[in-house]
């Protein structure tokens, strides 16, 4: 099978694709809110006819929440599963739309051609990227380079309820010997990457409780104990003067960065001044001995994301509360195990506590880092070919939030996944206006071709 003429066939077919791309934009599936089932429904039937235009035999699959998409082609050489979801972000507040947002138009901008609409990038502009690659194989060479598993869902924006029982029940049958997600982006939105390391993710929720009720400040302040107090002191504890986390044992399987990648992401020019100073910040906070790169990708973090307490209406109320509440979450990276970390956390806590204050813990879920093994011949071979499609070397890099997929694919089904994207920093994905580059389109379908042709070889 030859790769030309496929490229080819793929900048001819460039209007066609968008056509179809635009015509699964229109259907709003908003897997989060239920007055959104059919559409959700819709969308998977969508899929199923699609992929059948193009000889796959795919089928919707019924779950407790919205249905999968699943389908299947046997070739030559490795088997790839290839996950994406049609699900969509809810569209509020609608005002600040320039236009309908499941009425999918081009745009100029100044910088080039956007498709403007809700899920245009994430994700169903991406998923289709992949699709119309594999459109084009068919039809030049009458059959794909290697034998694919197409894996669609429809609730990745509401928590994935049915993903984990869906993969347990059919595991069997979803196995391969690689995963391919394009649910994520080029670096500084010019760089193609290559993910291969994801954090996990620990929320934890604490409640201290002092006095019975609340309290006159000028009566009981001074000899009562206030919770909002205890509170800030513990957070206040969580790092160190060098940004380190004070939690016993938190570093606990926590790797260093193989040299190699350390290389790559030196390489990136990354500049973390520009990067602070886009959202009015100057100097790195965390690990003072660490880069604003590893701090973000494959560093692990303790921040407070919330606390409340006492009055905090208008005006003013000298009130001595009887609660302080606090939301605490943890970036995972490595080896850490967020079960570990959240009893390390509350023991610590606990350590802390006066006499007369008590503490209630609510979790808030956790999941393990994901770390890819970037030895499987798939890794390189792909960062080898897009550099020829984007004009940049391409790179392994990290992420700084969780894809839980990925981390499922692997302990559940037992492959690593090549987490690959054309998305842009600016896409504006679950805001208003979300776009994705015609480029990201165009390149994203030529560079899904390139990665089929090198890796099943």
């Amino acid at each position: 099978m030859s790769l030309d003429p496929v490229l080819s066939r793929i900048d001819a077919d460039l209007p066609a694709a968008m056509d179809r791309l635009f015509d699964l934009l229109r259907i709003p599936s908003i897997s989060t809110d239920p007055a959104y089932k059919a559409e959700c429904d819709r969308a998977a039937d969508w899929l199923v006819a699609d992929l059948a235009s193009f000889g796959i035999k795919a089928s919707k699959r019924q779950t407790p929440g919205h249905p999968m998409v699943v389908g299947h082609v046997a070739g030559d050489g490795p088997h790839v599963l290839f996950y994406g979801h049609y699900d969509v972000q809810p569209v509020d507040p609608l005002d600040l739309w320039d236009r309908d947002p499941f009425d999918p138009a081009i745009e100029e901008t100044a910088k080039g051609k956007v498709i403007r609409a809700r899920g245009a990038s994430d994700d169903k502009g991406q998923l289709m990227t992949f699709v119309e690659a594999c459109r084009a194989w068919s039809a030049e060479n009458g059959a794909l380079p290697c034998s694919i598993t197409f894996f669609f869902e429809g609730e990745e924006e509401s928590g994935s309820p049915s993903l984990i029982p869906f993969l347990k029940e059919n595991a069997e049958e979803l196995k391969a010997d690689v995963a391919l997600i394009c649910d994520t982006g080029l670096f500084e939105s010019k760089v193609p990457s290559i993910m291969t390391q994801l954090r996990g993710l620990c929320g934890e929720e604490i409640t201290l409780t002092g006095p019975s009720k609340d309290l006159h400040s000028g009566m009981y302040g001074g000899p009562s104990m206030n919770p909002l107090r205890v509170l800030t002191r513990i957070l206040g504890n969580l790092h160190n003067d060098q940004g380190r986390i004070q939690v016993p044992h938190f570093y606990d399987g926590v790797p260093e960065l193989e040299p190699e990648i350390a290389k790559q992401w030196q390489a990136l020019g990354f500049d973390h001044s520009a990067f602070l100073g886009d959202v009015g910040l100057s100097e790195p906070a965390g690990e003072q001995e660490r880069s604003a790169l590893e701090m973000i990708w494959s560093r692990p973090t303790a921040e407070i994301n919330g606390m409340i307490g006492g009055y905090t209406g208008e005006g003013f109320k000298t009130v001595l509360p009887s609660k302080a509440r606090a939301k605490v979450s943890f970036r995972l990276v490595g080896q850490q195990d967020p079960h570990a970390i959240r009893e390390n956390f509350r023991t610590w806590v606990q350590a802390q506590l006066p006499a007369d204050v008590t503490a209630e813990f609510h979790a808030h879920g956790a999941s393990p880092a994901s770390q890819m093994a970037t030895t499987h011949p798939a890794f390189e071979a792909a960062r080898g070919v897009l550099g020829a499609e984007w004009g940049h070397e391409a790179a392994f890099t990290g992420c700084g939030g969780s894809i839980p997929v990925a981390g499922y694919f692997k302990s559940i089904l037992g492959m690593d996944t090549m987490l690959v994207g054309w998305a842009k920093d600016d896409d504006q994905i679950h805001s208003p206006n979300e776009k994705y580059d015609v480029e990201s389109f165009h390149k994203g379908i030529r560079s899904w071709a390139r990665i089929l042709d090198v890796i099943s070889k």
